[in-house]
């Protein structure tokens, strides 16, 4: 019953188009622990921009389908950040002064080859030049293609120490035969580390528990004499086991990264995958912009801030559908 109210909530949201832009965290108005409020709270948070994410509310029934052409053109967006991946699944190019940091491998050889390798050289990089490959969590869609690159390449993995941990241990996924094997362990990372590659350095957060080391980023940008911070959340969807725990700790991670992001000042909100950032979209809107027009991705803190607003608060629907479950059932 839960599942449907949730499903109903949502999708009336969507169908409205509520546009509450301005709302934050600090502005939120107190939310009642209910299913419903918390869909409230995530659907004005989002805004007529951030609709994409608000579909972590609604449980889903096995895997989203890839696309039948499951490509994207390779783009550069900032001075120093390129998309190299694909419509389902991202994969972002940082270049710095002495090479190139990659984050995310996509899922095999093959697409790591054509789109990202392929991607760099058609953007006129030279993918000799990666020296680091960032892996944001322990999933094959972002691992797939990392043995064929860093052996190519002579790159360093860098992972967070819990999910090399858990790639070390039982799967509890039968491996997909679309999906490159798991890598061997590399550089490792924990919370507040940073990567710093000549003159720019990424900073690590680990958010659980899309996995149990999935880390989010903070990435210096630029754009001519323009300055951005970005911030990619390391893990969007609950695919993690529905627990209330879990979800708890999904909040108070989506919390935590909120109040780091506006700490460090991050206007660029990003994601591995462009279904939650609608980077594709954005990538259009960048290839149609006009001289003196804002840039498409630097969409501002209160942006973020709301990105993250409607991960906390889908989360904690989704708890509190469990507590009413319970409640229910006695």
């Amino acid at each position: 019953m839960q599942r449907l109210v949730m499903r109903a909530s949502a999708a009336a949201f969507l169908a409205a188009g509520f546009g509450y832009a301005g709302v934050t965290l600090a502005q939120s108005e107190a939310v009642p622990d209910t299913v419903e409020g918390h869909v409230t709270a995530a659907a004005k948070a989002a805004g007529l921009d951030l609709l994409g994410i608000l579909s972590v509310c609604v449980p889903r029934n096995g895997p989203d389908p890839r696309p039948a052409n499951d490509t994207a053109e390779p783009t550069k967006v900032f001075d120093n950040l390129y998309y190299v991946g694909l419509q389902s699944v991202s994969a972002w190019a940082v270049t710095t002064s002495q090479g190139i940091i990659l984050i995310d491998t996509l899922n095999n050889a093959q697409e790591a080859q054509n789109s990202i390798e392929g991607g760099l050289r058609r953007l006129r990089l030279n993918p000799a030049d990666i020296k680091y490959i960032i892996i944001t969590h322990a999933h094959a869609d972002h691992y797939g293609g990392a043995i064929y690159l860093a052996n190519k390449f002579h790159a360093q993995l860098v992972m967070s120490d819990l999910d090399w941990t858990y790639l070390e241990g039982p799967q509890q996924q039968p491996q997909e035969p679309n999906r490159g094997p798991v890598p061997t362990r590399g550089m490792s990372v924990k919370d507040g580390d940073k990567l710093t590659l000549g003159d720019t350095t990424i900073e690590f957060y680990v958010t659980p528990p899309h996995t149990p080391g999935t880390v989010s980023l903070v990435i210096p940008l630029k754009e001519g004499g323009m300055r951005h911070v970005g911030g990619e959340w390391g893990g969007t969807a609950f695919n993690f086991a529905p627990t209330l725990e879990n979800f708890q700790t999904y909040a108070a991670s989506a919390e935590r990264f909120a109040k780091i992001a506006a700490e460090k000042g991050v206007d660029v909100p990003l994601s591995n995958h462009p279904t939650f950032d609608d980077a594709l979209l954005k990538i259009q809107a960048l290839k149609a912009r006009k001289a003196g027009q804002p840039h498409p991705f630097a969409t501002g803190p209160a942006s973020m801030a709301r990105y993250l607003t409607v991960a906390a608060e889908c989360a904690k629907g989704r708890g509190s559908a469990l507590i009413e479950k319970r409640e229910d059932n006695k």
